[in-house]
């Protein structure tokens, strides 16, 4: 049972709440679901997609870091405790130590969250909290659109990038990764070629 809207959890509280069938994220004191109803629960387009994302990301991270699937954040927003839970989530072995063995939320902001757009939610929306999380610290977001079949890449002070079709995404912040559209939205069978 959650605490109802009146009473502010601590983190500690929130991150002791038991599992269940709803991903609750950390905002302002509450725990908040991160999909508001059944439309906006991930459908077969946004689970697939995350599927397709952690391979490729995972065989590229091999060496470098970690890539993780729904993974809890602690960051600050507005000079608030923060929890997000990203659809995925890449941290350097320079960010967190690859000994690093804890069962339990990410402490330290990641260089990569990306957020898959599910049905129901906006653009709009995602990118508002992609700014949320470039002020708490991340260094990159990805913002992932099924629809459109686009990344639009968010860094600190510049204006966000779409990526279509075969445009390639590199950064330097990334080393070694190369990636487009539609090479993602090829595996999830959302586009042939």
């Amino acid at each position: 049972m959650l605490q109802s809207s009146n009473q502010s959890l601590t983190v500690e509280e929130f991150l002791a709440l038991p599992e269940g069938d709803i991903t609750y994220e950390f905002v302002d004191g509450e725990a908040v679901p991160k999909y508001k109803d059944d439309e906006m629960s991930p459908k077969f387009f946004q689970a697939s997609t995350t599927g397709a994302l952690l391979i490729l990301l995972s065989e590229w991270a091999v060496t470098k870091g970690q890539v993780l699937s729904k993974w809890a954040v602690k960051l600050t927003q507005n000079q608030q405790d923060w929890i997000p839970i990203p659809d995925l989530t890449y941290i350097s072995y320079n960010r967190l130590a690859a000994d690093w063995l804890q069962d339990e939320a990410c402490p330290v902001a990641p260089e990569l969250v990306i957020e898959i757009i599910s049905p129901g939610q906006t653009f709009g929306e995602m990118a508002e909290k992609a700014t949320d999380y470039l002020n708490a610290g991340v260094l990159r977001v990805w913002v992932v659109d099924t629809q459109a079949r686009t990344i639009t890449v968010f860094v600190p002070a510049s204006l966000p990038i779409t990526y279509r079709h075969h445009q390639v995404i590199t950064d330097d912040l990334l080393p070694e990764l190369e990636i487009s559209p539609n090479v993602i939205f090829q595996r999830v069978g959302l586009i042939f070629e």
